[in-house]
């Protein structure tokens, strides 16, 4: 029995501990996961605490499985480990059953898991977690009481600036498939021979005033009596996605620019701002500024929003506004705005607002490695 309970402990707490860190190192991610909750249960008014409540779950994930794991303050971290597997498993089988949103987000974008998977390891959680809690009073304490709740709340301190970090400076590790290094293109390659998607179709004629549903092996084609009503297609198996997807740019007149910008040899900057709205004036100047430096040298500057045309084309300072779906913007970058630098295609730089290197970078870096490439 006391080997199950440190492989219950060693379990819960290193699973938890993952959780709350990959949570903690793309904040932002985590909060998109709470919107799109918030919208599938019709509670969109609590939009604006998605992020509060991002930072607050992956803390108590991580202080969680830290207890449990080391320790220190075993009995708390044991019970708040039970806490979240009450909520979360009753809640992971609703998602389940009604699959609102694909992945529950659990490990961030880490590791995807299908909303059933996501069950099955809840169940397999609370069973753990409720072993320990049964023995709690075997847990002894290591220091004192005092001693071990200041321990906690440094732990707990420098987790949440170690999020806020995140939040501000970028994802210190990038789970997403416009990295560094990526090059675009490769990425939205769908090879030879995977497996498609698989669909179920079906066709509703109608005879009569009576509605019957159809096979596409059965259904009267040439039966002039029955009246084509709808077609049914219903997912079966998922195939293969390539990593990138849904990379598309378009002129603000509708023109796509995909490929040129994909297949541009030089240097392009491109300035990601998902609602122009909602990103600060002051971080959209100083983005500006660095777009008007670059014409100035001769780099390509884009500034991709899912902003509405009128939006954007009122701004009127001379620079290229270009249109790109709001999911692939914040998919791209955890920030508003954020930048990449793409070369042949390949993303070699990639910042937030707040780290976004000045002119004087771009000008020393890029005219440099521009008069080497001749």
């Amino acid at each position: 029995m006391r080997i199950l309970k440190i492989v219950n402990r060693v379990i819960i707490g290193l699973l938890f501990i993952f959780s709350g860190v990959v949570k903690a190192i793309d904040p932002l991610g985590s909060a998109y996961k709470f919107h799109d909750y918030f919208q599938a249960f019709h509670i969109g008014f609590l939009n604006s605490l998605s992020i509060i409540l991002a930072i607050l779950m992956c803390t108590a994930e991580f202080i969680s499985g830290f207890s449990v794991l080391t320790g220190i303050r075993q009995k708390t971290g044991i019970l708040g480990s039970l806490i979240l597997m009450i909520i979360f498993t009753p809640l992971t089988f609703i998602l389940a059953l009604t699959n609102p949103v694909s992945d529950c987000g659990c490990f961030g974008d880490a590791i995807h898991l299908t909303n059933w998977q996501t069950f099955g390891k809840n169940v397999i959680l609370i069973s753990l977690t409720l072993v320990l809690f049964v023995r709690r009073k075997e847990v002894k304490q290591l220091f004192s009481t005092l001693t071990e709740w200041i321990i906690i709340s440094i732990v707990i301190a420098l987790f949440i600036l170690f999020s806020l970090a995140n939040l501000r400076y970028l994802p210190a590790i990038d789970f997403l498939p416009y990295k560094t290094g990526v090059k675009i293109a490769e990425k939205m390659i769908v090879p030879d021979g995977v497996p498609a998607d698989t669909y179920n179709t079906t066709f509703i004629y109608e005879k009569d005033g009576i509605k019957k549903e159809f096979s596409i092996s059965n259904y009267p084609a040439n039966d002039t009596s029955w009246k084509f009503v709808e077609q049914k297609s219903v997912l079966l198996k998922k195939g293969y996605q390539p990593p990138i997807h849904d990379f598309s740019i378009a002129s603000l007149n509708g023109v796509d620019i995909t490929n040129d910008v994909l297949s541009h040899s030089g240097y392009s900057v491109l300035m990601i701002t998902k609602k122009l709205a909602e990103a600060k004036n002051n971080r959209l100047e100083e983005g500006y500024k660095l777009g008007k430096f670059c014409h100035e040298k001769g780099i390509d500057f884009y500034i991709l929003t899912a902003s509405g045309t009128d939006e954007a084309k009122s701004i009127n300072n001379g620079l290229g506004f270009y249109s790109v779906d709001e999911t692939t913007l914040k998919t791209i970058v955890r920030s508003n705005p954020g930048y990449i630098l793409m070369k042949d295609g390949i993303i070699i730089g990639k910042w937030s607002w707040a780290n976004l290197p000045d002119k004087k970078w771009f000008n020393n870096h890029l005219m440099k490695s521009a008069s080497n490439d001749k």
